[in-house]
C-alpha cells in the first residue's frame, strides 16, 4: 500500500507520468524529519530503504538526541573502562553506548541514557553506600542476588541504629530528578528454581517510620517519612526530588535513610541500591511507595 500511496502521476497524464516513491525523497529532508523524532522511531524508519538508512546515521541527527554534556559522560565512562575507542565512534554509536550501563567509581555506580529522550538515569549499589555496622556480620551481610543489577545486596539481620548514607557528584543535564531506595522486606531465597521469601528476621519496621533525606550542594532539601511494608516484594521508596539548572557544573547530591530510635531493634531488610531517574520516568514498571 505504501508504494501505491506514495506514487504520483506527472503532468503527461496517466501513461507518461513519472512515479515518485519514498526512495526519491532527498536524504536531507528525511534527516530534518528525524530531528523531530525519538531515537526508537528513527531506528524504525531506517528500515524503509537506503535514503532512510543514510539519514538515520547522520551525525547531526544523533548529536541532537545526546545531552549537551555528553562529552563529560564519555570521559567518565572511559576512565572506568580505560576505553579510548570513543573518538572513532559516530554520534549514533556514542548514543547507543551511553544507553548501556556505564560503571564508574570502581563499579559501585552506573549511569545510562534512557533511549526515548536521552535522559540520564543512575544507580548506586549497596557497596557504594555508607551503612552503619556493615562490617559486623552480627548485623549485616552482603548476599548474592540475581535480582540485583549489581548481583549482591546488603541484608540486615538485626540492629538498633539503622543508618544508610550515600552521595553522588555528577554533571546531570538540566531537569528534575527523583531518588529512590530499592528495598525488600525479608530474605529472598530460591527453592527448586522458585523464588520465595524468608520472613524470620522481619521486625521493627511497623513501630516507627524510616526517615529519608535528600540534599544538594546548592541548598535543596527533601525529607519524607515512610513505614516499610510489603514483605517479599522489591519496592522503590521515593526519598525526594532535586532540580538541576546547569549541566556544565558538578551537582553534589547527598541522601540517607535512617531509623535511629534505639527503643527497639529492627531487621529482616535487604538494601539493593539507590536509583536516580528523571522525575516521572517509567513509574509504572516498578512498585513505588511514596
Amino acid at each position: 500500500m505504501g508504494a501505491g500511496v506514495s506514487s504520483m502521476v506527472g503532468p503527461e497524464g496517466d501513461g507518461g507520468g513519472h512515479q515518485t516513491g519514498l526512495g526519491d525523497i532527498p536524504e536531507s529532508c528525511v534527516a530534518e524529519v528525524m530531528l523531530r523524532l525519538d531515537p526508537p522511531e528513527i531506528c524504525a524508519l531506517a528500515r524503509l530503504g537506503r535514503v532512510f538508512r543514510g539519514a538515520a546515521t547522520a551525525d547531526f541527527v544523533w548529536e541532537a538526541k545526546l545531552p549537551d554534556n555528553y562529552r563529560y559522560m564519555m570521559k567518565v565512562a572511559s576512565e572506568e573502562r580505560k576505553d579510548g575507542s570513543w573518538d572513532k565512534m559516530s554520534k549514533k554509536e556514542i548514543f547507543a553506548k551511553l544507553c548501556r550501563p556505564n560503571p564508574f567509581d570502581g563499579g559501585a555506580k552506573e549511569f545510562w541514557l534512557e533511549k526515548w529522550k536521552g535522559q540520564v538515569c543512575m544507580s548506586i549499589s549497596s557497596k557504594g553506600l555508607a551503612i552503619t555496622g556493615i562490617d559486623d556480620r552480627r548485623y549485616w551481610n552482603h548476599i548474592p542476588s540475581d535480582e540485583s543489577r549489581f548481583h549482591s545486596v546488603a541484608y540486615l539481620q538485626q540492629i538498633w541504629w539503622f543508618e544508610v548514607d550515600g552521595n553522588i557528584e555528577f554533571q546531570f543535564p538540566p531537569g528534575t530528578y527523583s531518588l529512590y531506595f530499592r528495598l525488600y522486606l525479608g530474605r529472598p531465597t530460591k527453592r527448586l528454581g522458585l523464588r520465595s521469601c524468608s520472613p524470620e528476621h522481619i521486625h521493627g519496621w511497623d513501630i516507627k517510620p524510616v526517615r529519608f533525606h535528600v540534599s544538594t550542594s546548592d541548598g535543596q532539601q527533601a525529607v519524607s517519612k515512610q513505614f516499610l511494608r510489603g514483605a517479599g516484594t522489591w519496592i522503590h521508596y521515593h526519598a525526594g526530588d532535586f532540580t538541576v539548572q546547569d549541566s556544565s557544573s558538578i551537582t553534589k547530591v547527598k541522601f540517607s535513610m535512617t531509623q535511629i530510635d534505639c527503643t527497639h531493634t529492627k531487621g529482616g531488610l535487604c538494601v539493593d541500591c539507590v536509583y536516580i531517574y528523571p522525575k516521572g520516568f517509567r513509574k509504572q514498571l516498578f512498585p513505588v511507595h511514596t
